[in-house]
């Protein structure tokens, strides 16, 4: 805002520049100077070069904050959003561009709108910024505030020069109030320069599999090459939200730091049952977005919502799609640990079979509707050749939806099958005879 107002008084004293050289100083040769037409022509002119010097600084003013306001400038939450579930069975229409539900424990897709189109993600950005930072320092550690960092424009905690707070500190006014000063001075303090330390955001994406998004600051204010998708910031979320550190200042609506008040502008915290994070975003570009996350009946969501017009659009949009994701899917397990899915012959081996059981349960997220028409496929070889050893992997089962895979695990050999020796021949030709014996097939 301070910014803003310099600006605006540059414009009013350039006015009166042009009034001082157009109204108060006319050609003193021309005969006509102090004629009122003369004055007017002067006055109309001194006008029209006003209001073209407003108009110019005006639309670069209104550019940058286009470009730069990142939630400074948006406008106060004043909706309310019911407690209640959306109960339609119906996929939701939202207000936004782009959007995406996953299950955070097997990765599903649930919801989805536009959720792989690369766009401007404004402050969502830090989320990654602060996983980096976590991963990479000390949190006790002392950070102190440069210029550049208590210069940067749009959404911030009014760091000043000279200032010191811990990583600790600095992630919470990061992730709480958005603060793009905090983000230059955690990312200086890291890796010795922004630029380094946007190198190591990059290369976490790429780590996470988010082969769509691409960082070139910090904070996400608007520029070339900075981007993400839906899908690829909810991936990111749900690794980010494993980290206890992260997972506890993301879910924080209050806190202080030395001086400065802190509180989540997050506003599903407040309306929505069962939220525990994660990041706001807006630029004029990217418009308002939310990346979310909620717990329900031992179910857990994250949401992303971006290019919604307004706060209340994007609260709206992101409850109606949890909402949806809540009411429309049910875990159902396809198979447990252990159970044993096959058993397969073994050739030469002391024992003629050995079973082939699952490593692990696999558990999934279905409509009623998906359910019915899941298909199960099992890939295994047809025997072994003893020797077979328990715990090696020979095979997997997969569970796939309109020739989608929806969720597999590997089957692994069950127990040690020794392959026979020739003592062990022997031994079942002798079984063999005196079994015969027994049954008198020699009398």
């Amino acid at each position: 805002m301070a910014k803003c107002t310099r600006i605006l008084l540059w414009i009013h004293t350039f006015g009166l520049l042009l009034q001082h050289r157009f109204l108060n100083r006319p050609n003193r040769n021309n005969p006509f100077r102090h004629s009122r037409y003369f004055c007017k022509a002067h006055k109309y002119r001194y006008y029209i070069l006003t209001c073209a010097v407003v108009l110019i600084l005006g639309f670069i003013l209104s550019s940058m904050s286009i470009s730069l306001a990142d939630e400074v400038d948006d406008e106060p939450f004043t909706g309310v959003l019911s407690d209640d579930f959306l109960q339609v069975s119906g996929v939701p229409a939202i207000d936004a561009a782009a959007a995406v539900v996953i299950d955070v424990k097997t990765g599903r897709v649930l919801y989805s709108k536009n959720a792989t189109v690369r766009r401007s993600i404004a402050s969502t950005t830090k989320i990654m910024t602060a996983i980096v930072a976590i991963e990479n320092g000390r949190l006790d550690d002392t950070v102190e505030i440069n210029s550049r960092a208590a210069s940067i424009w749009g959404s911030n905690i009014n760091l000043q020069p000279g200032q010191k707070y811990t990583l600790n500190e600095l992630l919470y006014g990061l992730l709480l109030n958005s603060g793009n000063d905090a983000s230059i001075a955690i990312a200086e303090h890291i890796s010795g320069s922004v630029e380094s330390f946007v190198e190591k955001m990059n290369q976490k994406a790429r780590e996470l599999g988010a082969y769509n998004t691409s960082y070139a600051n910090t904070h996400g204010l608007d520029a070339p090459g900075h981007y993400s998708t839906a899908y690829d910031l909810a991936r990111i979320a749900k690794y980010a939200l494993e980290n206890p550190v992260f997972a506890k200042i993301v879910g924080t609506k209050y806190a202080a730091i030395p001086g400065i008040q802190l509180h989540n502008t997050n506003e599903l915290l407040e309306l929505y049952q069962g939220a525990y994070g994660v990041k706001t975003g807006y630029t004029g570009k990217a418009g308002r977005c939310l990346v979310a996350s909620a717990e329900r009946d031992g179910m857990r969501l994250i949401s992303v919502v971006l290019g919604s017009p307004t706060n209340y659009k994007r609260a709206l949009s992101s409850k109606n799609i949890l909402d949806y994701a809540f009411i429309n899917y049910k875990y159902h397990v396809m198979v447990e640990e252990g159970q044993e899915i096959a058993r397969l012959p073994v050739y030469r081996g002391r024992d003629g079979f050995v079973a082939i059981k699952a490593s692990e349960t696999v558990e999934i997220p279905l409509r009623d509707d998906e359910y019915e028409k899941l298909e199960m496929k099992v890939f295994v070889p047809e025997g072994f050749e003893a020797p077979v050893y328990a715990g090696s992997d020979t095979g997997y089962v997969e569970y796939a939806l309109d020739g989608e895979t929806v969720g597999r695990t590997t089957l692994k050999i069950w127990r040690n099958i020794a392959r026979k020796t020739v003592g062990d021949y022997l031994k079942g030709i002798i079984n063999d005879w005196a079994e015969m014996m027994r049954e008198g097939i020699f009398r």
